[in-house]
């Protein structure tokens, strides 16, 4: 699987143009994908020096790229009159996700597991649905 891969707010905290704290199991995770067989891209607003900065920081916590802001790495927009920014990706990870970032282990196990946001948080409070509510007058 492809999968697009924000980094300010998602890899870590937003600090833009600095580079914020990790977010608690990113790389972790990121690397786990890895080792799994998908393709990681990342998928950032950032450019030049800034872009380059954000790939030296992941390439030092053991996360190496597929491709960084486009499709392929030999991808030449230059070359390609056909070029479009629009990422082809199976997946996308990015803290502006409606409903916002889910936690990383999460994120593992939609992946890994193939379940929406929706499938998973209906298994870990499948308990809760299951058990009868007490009326508010019953002790």
């Amino acid at each position: 699987m492809t999968i697009a891969v924000d980094f300010d707010g998602t890899i870590v905290e937003h600090r833009y143009p600095e580079i914020g704290r990790e977010l608690p199991f990113a790389t972790q995770t990121l690397k786990m994908l890895i080792k799994d067989g998908h393709k990681l891209i990342l998928w950032s607003v950032r450019e030049g020096e800034l872009l380059e900065e954000a790939v030296e920081w992941c390439r030092q916590r053991g996360v190496e790229f597929y491709a960084v802001n486009k499709d392929f790495p030999e991808e030449d927009p230059e070359k390609n009159k056909h070029y479009s920014r629009k990422l082809k990706a199976d997946v996308w990870i990015d803290d502006r996700n409606v409903g916002g970032l889910p936690d990383w282990g999460t994120i593992y196990a939609m992946i890994r597991e193939r379940k929406t946001y929706e499938q998973v948080l209906m298994e870990d409070n499948e308990e809760a649905f299951r058990k009868p509510k007490k009326k508010w007058w019953q002790f």
